[in-house]
């Protein structure tokens, strides 16, 4: 199975953003309990806006992001990042062409 990455941009409150950061952690973490779906990750802040917010993930595989996707509505945290995040930007999965 090849590796999936995904990215997720949202616009965020500055002074959100600290609180975004420590729930997107425990979000990856709540959705790697149910195995090693998530690889790897990052948050980014765009260096243009800074109320743009990106997470960049690296999953298994794509069922790993089929399996989140059923998992998003049960996580513990969901509901507070939900609350905190202005705007959703932009959100797509990707797989390698090389």
């Amino acid at each position: 199975m090849s590796l999936c990455s995904e990215v997720a941009i949202f616009k965020v409150s500055k002074n959100n953003i600290p609180e975004v950061m420590r729930v997107s952690l425990l979000i990856f973490e709540e959705i790697n309990v149910h195995g090693q779906l998530i690889s790897s990750y990052d948050i980014l802040q765009s260096i243009d806006r800074e109320d743009e917010v990106c997470w960049q993930l690296t999953w298994t595989s794509e069922q790993a992001v089929k399996q989140a996707a059923e998992l998003w509505h049960s996580l513990p945290s969901r509901e507070a990042l939900e609350s905190l995040v202005g705007e959703k930007l932009y959100y797509g999965h990707f797989t390698s062409m090389l």
